[in-house]
């Protein structure tokens, strides 16, 4: 009985879904001295969301995605008037 229930917990902890996505921040949640920081991010997040989703739009290859978040992403950073120091 024992060695089946490890089995059984060994598949349902491979089979389960991955929980490490990074979740939005929400600036209403932080800190007042470090909501200005939690907008920007916030902001950041979006726009990396956004490009992500086109690339999916797009059908981008898998080892081409990256490259293209990173251009869509530098597109995005003039548009927005952000520059990357």
């Amino acid at each position: 009985m024992k060695p089946c229930l490890h089995v059984i917990l060994a598949g349902a902890f491979l089979l389960s879904q991955p929980a490490f996505a990074q979740k939005l921040v929400d600036p209403d949640k932080v800190a007042p001295e470090h909501r200005e920081a939690a907008v920007k991010r916030r902001a950041e997040q979006i726009r990396q969301i956004d490009c992500a989703r086109k690339a999916d739009e797009a059908k981008v290859l898998p080892r081409d995605r990256m490259a293209h978040i990173t251009h869509c992403l530098a597109e995005a950073a003039p548009a927005n008037g952000t520059a990357n120091n």
